[in-house]
């Protein structure tokens, strides 16, 4: 296949037909915090005109450009939605206390006409892993709660180069989910628990988790999430909303609260793929992926026509239950009707990626994690930071174990030879199973379910959260990519697209008309638990 153009492929995205067509329900802005018992409004505000629900950053732009909207509107809406609907679902954390003067820069650049690019005055929510040098970076824990890191992530650098508004930061799972052997996903100490927009009872799923809530209740045009295995691509499924795990290495690491150095890497998130690639194109600091003959815009993956003669490879997955197993069957359908070949997929190496993967991350979180603690006040190091969960009650809230972190103090190091054989293995098959996979049936992208339909949240019990579809990407280093499916009841399915190393571009283009197929988005309805008689996934 060939090697893509990035900025070809969001260029053309931004010529193809949008998609325009609000969700059902009244669009009335609530200005004042709902009361226990109630519901937001189905949908986002209209702002100046603008449904905050369906409107995408080149349509932005072309207000912007036009006068008929500034950034600082824009950002207002947004900061007025926060304060409204996140009390029900608690999200966000902070809002930053510069975003009105940085939108108020972007409008000055708009009238003088010397804009950034595409992200100038779009307001962009940060995973509260993410260094920032003006607001307090915590990775959910009260160990980091002290004063702010003394730089900016790399990213944050790159986004506040291309004028974004950083609007402010994203709760989520503590520590990543990578502290609890039974962790709940979307609580932190810092934070609380973070609630599934759709059923507010419902677990978001993954790390980044308030990245994908927020999303979903439309409280920022892009949000920033980060992956280890599963918590950008699962968050994004279960809240309904687009999420792109970029290639190893693509995105900088940098100033980003870490668990693998050989897996980890932050991605966009957003509410349709055209405004996840603008935001990559920005993160990536670069315009190609790879060398390669540019995408065309007859190409683009969002026009009619746009999935005829693409081979994709479903992996089923049945063990995600009978009712997502059905909603493959019906995607599967959709896809052929728009001219895709799908055939039935298994990647192989499954099990022993589930046998090493485990092992090889508690070493590099022992490495990683200092390196990163010495760089912050508060516990120097892991053996400090399992001292001061120890001694902080409010640390034990909702779960009281740190059974992980236990056992990476314990682990060999990353100069052991068994650790390096085990991934180098992890490595090894990890790659061949999409690699052989997509040779084998001359594919473009293999298809998986990204998540179940969301599991109730119970501290308790811990999450219901056994989702093997994002792992084979995950440890490659491979990108994979969520898009919207449909639902089970009221809740959100993904769908997981992966593809080869680097294969960025060409699988923002295919999810793109995918995403233009499946027409799957829908505003969430804040329900306060499913009605009755519907399916409760944490019983599967």
């Amino acid at each position: 296949m060939k090697k893509r153009n990035l900025a070809a492929v969001t260029a053309a995205l931004v010529v193809v037909p949008l998609l325009t067509a609000g969700a059902p329900g009244q669009r009335a802005e609530a200005s004042a915090p709902h009361a226990v018992g109630s519901s937001p409004p189905a949908g986002a505000p209209l702002v100046h005109g603008v449904d905050l629900d369906t409107v995408t950053i080149p349509e932005l732009q072309a207000r912007m450009k036009r006068g008929s909207l500034t950034s600082s509107a824009l950002t207002r809406a947004y900061l007025r939605r926060i304060e409204a609907v996140d009390p029900r679902i608690n999200a966000v954390l902070r809002t930053s206390p510069t975003a009105l003067r940085q939108a108020a820069a972007s409008d000055a650049r708009h009238r003088r006409g010397t804009v950034r690019g595409p992200l100038d005055g779009i307001p962009v929510l940060l995973k509260d892993n993410v260094n920032t040098r003006d607001m307090p970076t915590t990775a959910g824990s009260l160990a980091l709660a002290g004063d702010p890191p003394d730089t900016d992530a790399v990213l944050v650098e790159r986004l506040r180069a291309a004028g974004a508004v950083i609007l402010g930061k994203a709760n989520m799972s503590e520590w990543a989910n990578f502290r609890a052997a039974k962790p709940t996903s979307g609580w932190s100490a810092v934070g609380g628990q973070t609630n599934n927009p759709y059923v507010l009872d419902r677990n978001p799923c993954g790390s980044s988790s308030g990245s994908a809530a927020a999303l979903a209740a439309s409280l920022a045009q892009v949000a920033i999430g980060t992956e280890t295995d599963g918590s950008i691509v699962c968050p994004a499924g279960m809240n309904g909303v687009v999420g792109h795990k970029p290639s190893l290495g693509l995105v900088s690491q940098s100033g980003v609260v870490p668990i693998s150095a050989e897996q980890d890497t932050a991605g966009p998130m957003a509410r349709n793929v055209v405004d996840t690639a603008l935001t990559l194109s920005v993160l990536s600091g670069r315009d190609t992926v790879r060398a390669g003959g540019a995408l065309g815009l007859t190409d683009a993956g969002t026009r009619p026509g746009g999935l005829r003669g693409k081979r994709i490879g479903l992996w089923r997955l049945p063990s995600l239950g009978t009712e997502v197993d059905a909603l493959m069957t019906r995607t599967a359908a959709r896809l052929r009707a728009a001219g895709a070949r799908v055939v039935e997929v298994t990647p192989p190496y499954q099990e022993r990626l589930a046998e090493l993967e485990f092992p090889a991350l508690l070493s590099e979180f022992h490495r990683d994690i200092d390196a990163y603690l010495a760089t912050r006040g508060g516990p120097r190091n892991l053996a400090e930071l399992i001292e001061f969960n120890r001694a902080h009650p409010a640390e034990q809230t909702c779960f009281a174990g740190q059974e992980l972190f236990e056992q990476a103090l314990a682990a060999p190091p990353t100069t052991d030879p068994e650790y390096r054989a085990m991934r180098a293995e992890l490595t090894d098959l990890s790659r061949r199973s999409i690699d052989e996979t997509m040779a084998a049936h001359d594919l473009d992208a293999i298809a998986s379910p990204a998540n179940p339909p969301a599991w109730t949240t119970d501290c308790a019990r811990g999450d219901d959260d056994v989702i093997p579809s994002s792992t084979p990407a995950a440890v490659a280093g491979y990108p994979s990519l969520s898009v919207p499916a449909g639902s089970v009841g009221e809740l959100p399915v993904g769908l997981l697209l992966m593809a080869g190393d680097h294969q960025d571009a060409e699988l923002l283009s295919l999810g793109a008309a995918v995403e233009h197929r499946l027409d799957a988005w829908r505003a969430p309805r804040y329900l306060p638990t499913s009605p009755s008689g519907a399916p409760r996934p944490s019983d599967r």
